[in-house]
């Protein structure tokens, strides 16, 4: 049986990696998640309650339970990591739109210019293009 003594917040007060299995999961046990954030319990009896359950698990016992903490936090992370990725790709659709969309309105403007009378020498002075650009953007 594995016997943990009693951790103060001090004891826990390294980062995540520099903790021992056994402080992870007290440190576990002694946090929970409120809308995202982690919030410390405060309450004696949620915490005496915690530190029974502890002395009493096994060395597999930790051993099981911190690989299932560790997959949930990779699983959360890959979470997080797929929807930046997901909103990234959106706001590159959405700037690829605006470009086809500013494109568009470029050619729009060339054909317009050319219509009123407009050559093509005298276009790509005013949008500052090179004249076989300007062929290209109307063909």
């Amino acid at each position: 049986m594995l016997k943990i003594s009693v951790y103060s917040t001090q004891n826990l007060d390294k980062s995540y990696d520099q903790m021992n299995d056994k402080e992870k999961m007290v440190y576990y046990f002694l946090n929970c998640r409120d809308n995202g954030k982690t919030k410390m319990i405060e309450n004696d009896e949620v915490i005496q309650t915690v530190e029974k359950r502890v002395e009493t698990i096994s060395n597999d016992c930790w051993k099981k339970i911190i690989e299932d903490f560790q997959k949930v936090h990779e699983n959360e992370e890959r979470m997080e990591l797929q929807l930046e990725l997901e909103e990234a790709h959106k706001a590159q659709e959405e700037a690829d739109k605006k470009v086809s969309q500013m494109s568009q309105e470029i050619k729009q403007m060339i054909q317009d210019m050319l219509s009123n009378g407009m050559s093509v020498s005298q276009i790509a002075k005013c949008v500052s293009k090179s004249e076989e650009e300007i062929l290209e953007l109307i063909c």
